[in-house]
């Protein structure tokens, strides 16, 4: 950290993560930000939102700078869904980067949980984009996986791709999780040539493997509509599916933490192309240049809509933090609640947080209106700080 300008004007970088159910991370930033104007008018802000790799992956590149795109692709139950991503333009005519989301493509939100569906869901439509990325000349393709409304392994985005997977009798089997278990064998002579030249990048925050009590079906299927005997059967399909791409020629190891992300999302492409998991925050970060922006801060302020013992296990805010620790800027967050005991949040590099429900009259209020509440945290916040600079806050 080298100080404020020398005009005493602070230098803040904002850089939440969503407010789940309230705010954009873009929202929540620019919301924080009117909170920093409050009390520091003048200062030198700048909004990078972050993500850790699932949704909003796309919304921070787009705000990072990168080309809004859309493709209409199928659903994850089949129906039209047109999926916005981004294409980061390489220099000097090199080729550039795609960022695409899973739950754009195949999300949660375009279903009505059930157990039917839980069984039918299927990712084709992100490697429907996956296909669009390559044709738009990138050579870099990031997928951040989350919010996902399937189990199927990652199947029907290879599908989509090229890749036959056969019943007995030589048919395609039914998209989605539950039709894998009456796959006998696949098919890669049709998967998509391109795969084996691009930089496949499968960004996750979760480390969870393919099957098991810890498994994709068992963990996060509940959550997308099935009950008890449709995840039983879920983890038996994605069981199968393992034993199919084991006997697939040039197969990767892909029996590692992470590989039950987004329904397994990641589990057919370590072994079928030359992709590679890597941590959503760090990729992240990465794309929008967290370590740049934070170069001369005076201050980080990172958020999120809870932060709780999850945040802690290296969530986009805790992990800036140490990030910008390693630099010298101190950290502040806001974030809908708190329940970090001071202590845990000092160890995390955290010296100062604050809570939209603290502030605002009652949590549905804070709902309401997150905006409001979080430039009102946010000042509320800065005003117990001393001013970069020696000056007292406003």
């Amino acid at each position: 950290m080298t100080g404020p300008e020398p005009d005493g004007l602070p230098r803040v970088v904002v850089a939440p993560d969503k407010f789940k159910g309230t705010l954009t991370a873009v929202q929540a930033a620019e919301a924080i930000a009117d909170g920093v104007r409050e009390v520091w008018p003048g200062a030198r802000i700048a909004l990078v939102p972050l993500a850790d790799g699932g949704e909003g992956t796309v919304e921070a590149a787009l705000a990072a700078g990168a080309q809004e795109r859309r493709t209409e692709v199928h659903g994850p139950l089949g129906e039209p869904v047109t999926a916005r991503w981004a294409l980061v333009p390489g220099s000097a005519g090199a080729s550039g980067t795609a960022v695409i989301e899973s739950a754009e493509a195949s999300g949660l939100a375009h279903v009505e949980p059930t157990p039917a569906t839980a069984r039918a869901a299927h990712s084709g439509g992100v490697g429907e984009l996956i296909a669009a990325a390559l044709d738009a000349g990138a050579a870099d393709v990031v997928v951040g996986l989350g919010g996902s409304a399937m189990t199927d392994g990652g199947s029907g985005a290879l599908r989509a791709l090229g890749l036959s997977v056969l019943a007995p009798d030589g048919a395609p089997v039914p998209l989605g999780g539950a039709g894998l278990l009456t796959a006998e064998r696949l098919d890669v002579t049709g998967l998509d040539t391109r795969l084996a030249g691009v930089r496949l990048r499968l960004a996750v925050d979760v480390r969870n493997p393919l099957t098991g009590p810890e498994g994709a079906a068992h963990v996060f299927a509940g959550q997308k509509g099935a009950d008890a005997a449709t995840r039983r059967e879920l983890d038996a399909a994605l069981r199968h599916w393992a034993e199919l791409l084991d006997g697939a020629p040039g197969v990767r190891p892909f029996r590692v933490p992470g590989a039950g992300a987004a329904g397994g999302f990641p589990a057919g492409f370590l072994a079928l192309t030359p992709a590679r998991l890597e941590s959503g925050f760090d990729l992240v970060a990465d794309l929008v240049d967290l370590r740049g922006r934070l170069a001369g801060a005076d201050l980080l302020i990172v958020g999120e809509g809870s932060l709780d013992a999850q945040s802690l296990a290296g969530k986009a805010p805790v992990a800036a933090a140490a990030l910008a620790a390693g630099l010298g800027v101190p950290v502040v967050a806001v974030a809908g609640r708190v329940t970090v005991p001071g202590p845990d949040l000092a160890a995390a590099g955290i010296r100062s947080a604050a809570s939209l429900v603290d502030v605002a009259p009652t949590p549905d209020r804070a709902l309401a209106d997150a905006a409001t509440w979080a430039a009102h945290a946010t000042a509320g916040l800065l005003r117990r700080l001393p001013r970069p600079g020696g000056s007292p806050a406003r």
